[in-house]
């Protein structure tokens, strides 16, 4: 049994109190969705420590707010801004194409979709494995080649609690059979993205590369777009009185703080395919406490093996390849 990993740092961190100390002058970093909430806390973190560090986003022009928001809070150049829509397959691609061959030292796959109605996109995928996994697996796969150059490298993929009650579909990943329903169509993707940590750190560990799964924990964000009121009732997130539960949620600032961590402790040196929450590696799941914790089934090498071969397929595919 592997001994997990801890830290000094609790769920009341802060990205900054974690990068205290830290130099990152010299390191190259991307980080997804990085126009707001947990993603631009991350963004802003990283560049406060030194590093250069690249706002992939959908919106060109929040992004650049997010970028110039962050030179004038960290007294440092606005970091680069480039466009990326993890929708869409081509855009992913074209994003690697742009970053050409230039280094890479951390990739931290922040960006997601939660609770959505059911949607396909261009490619034929349900929206939000497209973009909490579909996208990022591709990403991450077009610039392992930049992530060796940068070795010792690291990504983090951003996952959830909720992936804890969904195993994995390997035979309808985009539900062309079976019934979506979009609280658990989310869990699945969130499954699918800790398979992904494990598969990508069997290929590319003993290259220097290594990848961990995530979760910030409960985050007030544009991430909870979708999502009702009553759905916040039905999560135990609110109270029927409309207030929010105690001790529940975090600021962005908190919930970036195992993302930094995860991409810059060295207790973390050459570790990979595992779960983490609060800056500490994830107990194991339990249907009774269904918010912490990490599930079995969203670690299992021989799933993620299978979900890897699934997915190289199906983006080859609908890249035309």
């Amino acid at each position: 049994m592997t001994q997990p990993v801890s830290s000094r740092f609790t769920e009341e961190s802060t990205a900054d109190e974690v990068l205290a100390g830290v130099a990152l002058t010299g390191k190259t970093a991307i980080v997804t969705g990085a126009s707001s909430g947990v993603g631009l806390a991350t963004a802003s973190a990283l560049a406060g420590a030194g590093a250069e560090v690249t706002l992939a986003v959908r919106d060109i022009a929040a992004g650049e707010a997010a970028a110039q928001a962050i030179a004038s809070s960290r007294g440092v150049p606005p970091p680069m801004v480039e466009h990326l829509d993890l929708l869409s397959q081509s855009s992913v691609a074209a994003f690697a194409d742009r970053w050409g061959s230039r280094a890479l030292h951390i990739l931290i796959n922040n960006a997601g979709l939660m609770a959505p109605p059911f949607a396909l996109t261009e490619d034929g995928f349900e929206s939000q494995m497209a973009v909490n996994y579909f996208g990022p697996f591709l990403l991450t796969t077009l610039l392992a080649p930049n992530l060796i150059v940068g070795a010792p490298a690291r990504v983090v993929i951003v996952s959830a609690a909720t992936h804890g009650a969904c195993p994995i579909d390997l035979d309808d990943l985009n539900y062309a059979s079976r019934h979506y329903e979009r609280f658990t169509g989310y869990g699945y993707a969130k499954t699918a993205a800790n398979l992904f940590s494990v598969a990508f750190t069997r290929r590319f560990g003993a290259q220097g590369v290594t990848a961990n799964a995530m979760t910030p924990g409960a985050v007030r964000t544009n991430l909870g777009r979708h999502v009702t009121v009553q759905d916040a009732i039905d999560l135990g997130w609110m109270k029927p009185d409309g207030s929010i539960t105690e001790g529940i949620m975090k600021d962005p600032d908190q919930g970036a703080a195992t993302s930094v961590w995860l991409a810059t402790a060295p207790e973390l040196d050459g570790i990979g395919g595992r779960y983490f929450e609060d800056c500490q590696q994830a107990r194991d799941w339990d249907e009774a406490n269904p918010i912490k914790g990490v599930a079995a089934h969203s670690l299992d090498p021989e799933t993620a093996d299978r979900l890897w071969a699934i997915s190289e397929q199906l983006t080859q595919v609908a890249l035309g390849r």
